[in-house]
């Protein structure tokens, strides 16, 4: 009978802490929508406030968490700030999602 597969505890736990830190941040419903619809293009404040009717400053508080977590990038033109996406573990994660919760849903893109 053959032993067990030895993996590495030090690393498994460094990455299921970091999991845990993504879905921590993607829990919250307001943070969730920003992120969807940023992965439909790069978004300055006020468009990203009409299309998920997310209000001032719940808006400016939920992008700086999204921002300090390195999950956004930000690209400034003049006095407008631009927000795109930036993290390729969190696209995964909202595409998986999207396909689970979205994809046969009404009004899902295509």
């Amino acid at each position: 009978m053959s032993s067990p597969k030895q993996i590495d505890l030090v690393h498994l736990e460094a990455a299921a802490a970091q999991a845990c830190r993504l879905l921590k941040v993607l829990s919250n419903p307001d943070r969730m929508l920003l992120l969807c619809q940023m992965t439909q293009d790069e978004y300055c404040v006020s468009d990203l406030e009409e299309l998920t009717g997310i209000k001032q400053p719940t808006l400016s508080q939920q992008l700086t968490v999204l921002r300090e977590e390195k999950l956004v990038n930000v690209r400034r033109e003049g006095k407008q700030m631009f927000y795109s996406v930036a993290s390729k573990e969190a696209l995964a994660v909202l595409e998986v999602l999207y396909e689970q919760f979205c994809k046969n849903s009404k009004g899902a893109r295509k």
